[in-house]
């Protein structure tokens, strides 16, 4: 989705404060500044322009897409990731979208600080009214938060809600670990490898699909993947010998492809998964993950629950939390202490081995 952020706020709407003062009210109204300026008949009249519109309801449409304009101009410029900046992009369209459409009751949106915040408040109880989880309100909240930051300015405290504790992420089954890789062999060697890789060393689809061949350096004894992951951390996995095998021969078979289309090989350069036209996208990556998963009979498999079921056997094979963040690359150790969590399966398992009274 792409955001109406490629406007640009002309004359000068980018923050300064000098536009609005006191009527005889105490009221701020920044209107009446630009009808005083033109009826002097000061240099400046006509071409004031005010940092935030009147109360009328008509005015909010403009003040949000100002407000989109800048936060777009900072998504496009901050360190966020890729999915990240698309998930707040859509939420902030979300956001500009309900306030038109009640625009009468919120006409001071973006007014002030306390128009803002009743704004924003009354949306996060249309969401959660709406069923949207927690997580998915609390990313709205951070998106919209940040288009205010960056908009007219404000600073905003809206509430939060409140995300209940989770337990441990499903993993993958021993048995449905193993249909997963079955499925995968039969499938060739780049989703074989592909698999493989994901199992193996906990990648993220994105860390997956940016890999190049000189990130997988592997001998007869020992190979490691080198994954460039969030906020371009850089992390070093050890791969276990089922990785490097299955890499290995993909890496022959990937050689032996190029060197017969010498057009793709220009194309795809120095990156590991080879597509049809080119690298293959972090789509495409998804797209083996869910075939695979398909074929193994777990329709709907993601490359995220492949990575739970790393972090849940480096947890089963007594790795403690320090190590598994390592291996993650997760920057809190409160996201890692999730695994050390009972899963809805563990607690399952627990209950069918209690004894009946």
């Amino acid at each position: 989705m792409t955001a109406s952020a490629d406007s640009k706020i002309n004359n000068g709407g980018d923050g300064e404060t000098g536009n609005q003062v006191d009527d005889h009210n105490g009221e701020r109204d920044g209107s009446r500044v630009d009808n005083r300026v033109a009826d002097q008949g000061g240099s400046g009249a006509g071409n004031v322009v005010l940092l935030r519109p009147g109360r009328e309801p008509g005015s909010v449409a403009a003040a949000a897409e100002m407000a989109l304009a800048a936060f777009g101009t900072h998504l496009d410029r901050c360190a966020l990731a890729k999915n990240t900046v698309t998930a707040y992009r859509r939420q902030a369209l979300a956001y500009r979208e309900w306030l038109l459409a009640q625009a009468a009751e919120h006409a001071d949106a973006f007014v002030d600080l306390v128009g803002a915040e009743a704004a924003v408040t009354a949306w996060r109880r249309h969401l959660l009214a709406a069923g949207a989880s927690p997580a998915t309100v609390n990313q709205a909240l951070a998106a919209v938060t940040l288009l205010y930051e960056h908009g007219p300015a404000l600073r905003l405290a809206v509430k939060r809600a409140r995300v209940p504790k989770p337990g441990a992420p499903e993993a993958l089954s021993r048995a449905q670990e193993n249909a997963v890789r079955r499925a995968a062999d039969r499938r060739g060697p780049r989703d074989t490898a592909l698999i493989a890789l994901l199992l193996g060393a906990g990648a993220r689809a994105e860390e997956c699909q940016r890999l190049r061949v000189g990130d997988v350096p592997i001998t007869a004894r020992s190979g490691t993947a080198r994954l460039h992951g969030k906020g371009d951390e850089v992390r070093t996995v050890p791969l276990p010998v089922p990785a490097r095998e299955r890499l290995t021969a993909w890496l022959q078979v990937r050689a032996e492809l190029l060197a017969a289309r010498p057009a793709l090989a220009e194309t795809v350069e120095d990156g590991l998964w080879v597509g049809q036209r080119g690298r293959l996208s972090v789509d495409g990556v998804t797209d083996v993950v869910r075939a695979v998963g398909k074929d193994a009979g777990l329709p709907g498999l993601r490359p995220h629950r492949l990575r739970h079921t790393y972090a849940t056997r480096l947890r089963e094979a007594d790795a403690d939390h320090a190590q598994i963040q390592a291996l993650l690359g997760h920057t809190s150790i409160e996201t890692t202490a999730r695994y050390f969590r009972a899963s809805p399966t563990e607690v399952a398992e627990l209950i069918d081995r209690a004894p009946d009274y």
